[in-house]
């Protein structure tokens, strides 16, 4: 028995030690981070005040989406009305609701979310299923289809529960959630029954609630459906196909992108989730190979992904059109939470300076800057056709990217051992339990707009620790990992670090600048990231963009919108040594900073029977500004040569 005893430490040992060799940081939890930025904080209270009730406007009373957890409870006998996944808007839109507590205690909203969280959880029945899809069609039905998102909906429940319990200490709702995740890994996992999530979202709930609740069965279970998929065992029955579902291959032997592009996300992040808590290396070595894949040949320059819109996600390699590109909001959502474990698993900063580039261009499109209306994909080219919605049949989106805005304080700081890590130059606060420290944090910026950074590192008592600084891709002069794209003036910015106003000494670790010193009380470090403006050049293979450049600033990506240029974004030319500089400038009433340069323009003549070249000012604008002050011409990539203007009279 002793032996027993002693071969079961062995293995918690082995595992433990498997876990920390493999993550080699671990976020700061947005309840720990106070935002203040200029540029984030208004967005945030903009999503708290105007999205987040245009999602319960439309939740409650709009579209029947409470109404069916209401028709549950009264077991009447009442029809479903709308989509089988509808549920889900419902919990993404709680925890969008649940991260924004976050961000002021707003009596209006605890009530709001403790009102709905009573309405949900007297729809679930005695056996812990909860769909009211199949309750109220036919539960005898339930979970017979692989596409009609029972776990994808079970998943964002779990997601919506942990939220709220980190935030308000509230168990009801995550109690309902346990009671789910039960009722399923009960029906499945010890039956050994063969079966796989048809849009994925689950693998990555359920570690959040094993780390919620310390119950190793969830974890467990996630590891089962992530080991269920490349078996076929649906064998593309129904609709869709095994690459569809990412099914071809086991997960740990992927090593291209296929599919879907949200579910492909959610796959990838539950992996990587997975991977951390196991110490599974075989997740890890397959995600990188995909992730290459997808960010070496596979991702717009505002990293947008997914770019065919008939099965909403990847073709072939290169194939990346603009005006016809898809990018849905949800996929840059999940690039989002994907690079982010990708980061926290490896150390290295590549996998940030993606999730920023995602974050700032082609998920924060998805929102208006009025904070109610919503783009569902994200074209980089227009021709005017192209307008935000109020709402959408299948509204995954708007609350998808109102809980990432909420939750921006997830992805700004992370620690290890013997680090802190500011991964986003975000103006924020934060205490750091460090070391048998407290070391208080506080970031002030105007950054995307500046580069000037100010961090006071403030411990309680002084302590040789490393602070690292991610230093992005840009000012290392490429725009994003690989050669998928490079800048034309291709040039590295030397880095400056300073210290209580000394210049400082750091060492460059897998893309971050390490400071490593002995901080007292009230230390405060200056970083100065140069924000030059830089052409962005696409690599040969893809076609689109032959004989064409987009213009980066910093971490964000530019258009040219007709609003701004006599309405007509198609017929100027950038010859390659076009000088822009920059300019003050509003966006409705957003401030921000404007790119211009004089370039040729080619204008019809003689009743468009011929043309002349003529020199204009462009003015090029932040692309997630485009579209806000109603439909127009637009495009990212603009043409350097005349044989490929396309002319619009």
């Amino acid at each position: 028995m002793k032996k027993m005893f002693v071969c079961f430490l062995l293995m918690i040992v082995q595992q433990l030690s498997a876990q920390s060799s493999l993550q080699k940081m671990e976020a700061v939890n947005f309840s720990k981070v106070n935002i203040t930025d200029h540029f984030w904080k208004p967005k945030i209270d903009k999503v708290v005040k105007v999205t987040i009730p245009v999602c319960i406007y439309q939740t409650e009373i709009k579209t029947p989406r409470i109404r069916n957890f209401q028709k549950v409870a009264r077991k009447k006998g009442e029809k479903h009305e709308g989509i089988y996944y509808d549920d889900s808007d419902v919990f993404k839109a709680l925890e969008a609701m649940a991260y924004a507590l976050q961000n002021g205690t707003d009596t209006t909203l605890h009530n709001k979310i403790d009102e709905w969280i009573d309405i949900i959880a007297a729809a679930q029945l005695p056996d812990g299923y909860l769909n009211t899809y199949f309750t109220l069609s036919d539960v005898n039905k339930r979970w017979t289809d692989i596409e009609k998102h029972e776990d994808y909906n079970a998943g964002h429940l779990i997601e919506a529960a942990v939220a709220y319990y980190n935030v308000s200490g509230k168990r009801k709702l995550l109690d309902v959630a346990i009671r789910v995740a039960n009722n399923i890994d009960s029906t499945f996992r010890l039956q050994n029954k063969y079966w796989f999530s048809g849009h994925e979202e689950i693998e990555l709930a359920l570690v959040k609630l094993y780390q919620a609740t310390n119950n190793d069965r969830y974890l467990k279970l996630a590891d089962w459906y992530l080991q269920q998929r490349g078996h076929k065992y649906n064998n593309g029955k129904g609709w869709g196909t095994p690459a569809y579902w990412q099914d071809i291959l086991p997960v740990k032997e992927q090593n291209k992108i296929t599919g879907h592009a949200v579910r492909a996300m959610y796959l990838y992040t539950g992996a990587a989730d997975v991977a951390v808590q196991t110490g599974d290396a075989g997740y890890v070595n397959a995600m990188k190979k995909v992730w290459e894949d997808v960010v070496y040949r596979n991702m717009y320059v505002t990293g947008g992904i997914g770019s065919a819109g008939t099965n909403e996600g990847f073709s072939v390699d290169y194939d990346l059109p603009n005006e016809q590109a898809y990018c849905e909001t949800c996929a840059s959502v999940g690039m989002v939470l994907w690079n982010q474990r990708m980061n926290l698993l490896t150390g290295e900063s590549k996998y940030m300076d993606v999730l920023e580039r995602v974050l700032y261009n082609g998920a924060l499109d998805g929102l208006s800057l009025s904070g109610d209306k919503f783009f569902y994909d994200n074209p980089l080219a227009s021709t005017g056709e192209h307008q935000r919605a109020e709402w959408f049949g299948t509204a995954c989106c708007p609350a998808n990217i109102a809980r990432l805005v909420t939750s921006l304080g997830n992805y700004i700081y992370a620690k290890s051992s013997n680090s802190i890590y500011v991964n986003l130059f975000v103006g924020s606060n934060t205490i750091i339990p460090f070391e048998k420290n407290l070391v208080s944090i506080k970031t002030e910026t105007n950054y995307p707009w500046d580069g000037e950074i100010k961090i006071k590192v403030d411990p309680v008592t002084k302590a040789n620790f490393n602070v690292a600084l991610r230093v992005p891709d840009w000012v290392n002069g490429e725009p994003v990992p690989g050669d998928l794209y490079h800048f034309a003036n291709n040039h590295s910015v030397p880095i400056v670090i300073k210290v209580n106003g000394k210049e400082q000494s750091f060492n460059l670790q897998n893309g971050y600048a390490v400071i490593s010193r002995t901080w007292n009380k009230g230390d405060v470090v200056e970083y100065n990231i140069p924000m030059n403006i830089n052409k962005i050049i696409s690599k040969d293979s893809l076609q689109f963009n032959v004989d064409r450049i987009a213009l980066q600033r910093g971490p964000l990506v530019y258009c040219v919108e007709g609003k701004d240029n006599a309405s007509n974004a198609f017929n100027f030319i950038v010859p390659d040594k076009t000088d822009f500089t920059t300019k003050p400038y509003e966006i409705l009433n957003e401030a921000v900073t404007a790119l211009t340069a004089t370039v040729p323009f080619i204008a019809a003549t003689n009743n468009g029977t011929s043309v002349q070249t003529e020199n204009k000012t462009i003015t090029a604008i932040p692309y997630y500004t485009w579209c806000n002050r109603g439909s127009n011409q637009m495009q990212v990539w603009l043409p350097t040569k005349i044989k490929e203007i396309k002319l619009n009279y």
